[in-house]
């Protein structure tokens, strides 16, 4: 009788538990070409004293990264990363490539969209991307503003891979101005300084720009969707300057350490929020092609990919087939989201990235 008189009381509770990830946002990093190689094995042997690859005056870089056994040598080269933000997470060593061009407006539509669309993307032409991604996604299943899912590039190309539909989200790509009246101070100054620091490429402003400005608009918009994409590690490995590339992953991982201490510092992102970490297509491993990429490269068909937060087991290493493709599914998944929603995507959710969420009674009703 006293039971019933309780659940009279509270109509609003049902005792009906289910599974409730405690994810409340998504960031998503990218790091161009960056290999598996530099990540895992840190300075490449094969490359650290080469002169055609950039190695003849190395300056203090040979001091500072080639040391003996491939942990000290990983550690020194991606320090945050190895010691702290691994081992909140998961890292996949061995991640493939379905898309079978192995360059990067591919293998950011496969990371975006859960697919490889080679029929329709076979290029790096700045084209809208032909599917509607998995931030538009997120944006209409979750009710967002177009500034709650916003997008932060080197490359002036994600102008067009981020979005089926322009104007979905808010997007920041390559040398484009913010034109907002209501940014911050520093914002509007990051703004500014991208057109007085140039890169030697003209279609990519420099990762320190793009990831600040990223930083900043989450101190100041606390999107519920943020995506991050660098550029230099590639740059550079075209260039055949693996010293700068070196360098590039320094600053790569040094963003990393800004970017989860902001998320800590932060309340509405702080305890609520995981971040996925990945590249869009691996590079060669010889000499001859450790510089380059594409569908006749051996090698640039395997990535990484890295994924810590509220969520994701810590510090587990599994040896689950994961696939380029998964990643959308999972990002579907981690925000409470049925994947199989997402129409068109060919990947699934990765199993061993997904803890087992508490039961806990949901609220209905008013």
């Amino acid at each position: 009788m006293r039971f019933c008189l309780l659940l009279a009381l509270f109509p609003a509770f049902t005792l009906v538990a289910q599974d409730t990830p405690a994810t409340h946002n998504l960031i998503l990093v990218t790091a161009d070409g960056l290999r598996w190689q530099e990540v895992f094995q840190g300075l490449d042997p094969l490359l650290a004293h080469e002169r055609s690859a950039g190695m003849g005056r190395p300056g203090d870089r040979l001091k500072r990264f080639d040391l003996s056994g491939e942990v000290k040598r990983r550690e020194a080269l991606m320090p945050y990363f190895w010691t702290t933000l691994a081992p909140r997470g998961i890292v996949f060593q061995d991640v493939t490539v379905t898309n079978g061009y192995r360059i990067s407006y591919p293998g950011y539509s496969e990371i975006l969209t859960g697919r490889a669309e080679d029929r329709l993307i076979h290029s790096n032409l700045p084209i809208p991307n032909p599917n509607e991604t998995v931030l538009e996604f997120l944006k209409r299943k979750l009710a967002l503003d177009t500034r709650q899912v916003a997008a932060f590039a080197s490359w002036q190309t994600f102008q067009g891979i981020v979005e089926h539909d322009p104007g979905t989200i808010f997007v920041n790509a390559g040398y484009q101005p913010i034109d907002d009246l209501h940014a911050s101070a520093r914002m509007t100054e990051l703004s500014r300084l991208q057109f007085h620091l140039l890169t030697p490429w003209a279609e990519a402003r420099h990762d320190y720009i793009t990831g600040s400005m990223a930083l900043e608009y989450m101190a100041t918009e606390k999107p519920r969707v943020l995506f991050i994409s660098f550029d230099e590690t590639d740059d550079w490995a075209h260039d055949r300057r693996y010293d700068r590339v070196l360098d590039a992953v320094v600053e790569f991982d040094s963003f990393l350490e800004r970017l989860m201490n902001a998320i800590d510092s932060l309340e509405d992102y702080r305890g609520h929020t995981t971040v996925l970490i990945t590249s869009d297509h691996g590079r060669g491993a010889t000499l001859n092609d450790w510089f380059d990429h594409g569908r006749a490269v051996a090698g640039a068909d395997r990535i990484w990919l890295a994924i810590s937060g509220p969520d994701t087991p810590a510090g587990v290493k599994s040896g689950e087939k994961v696939e380029q493709r998964d990643i959308a599914p999972t990002m579907i998944k981690l925000m409470g989201l049925d994947p199989n929603e997402y129409q068109g995507a060919t990947g699934k959710p990765i199993a061993a990235a997904l803890r087992h969420a508490e039961k806990r009674p949901i609220r209905q009703g008013h």
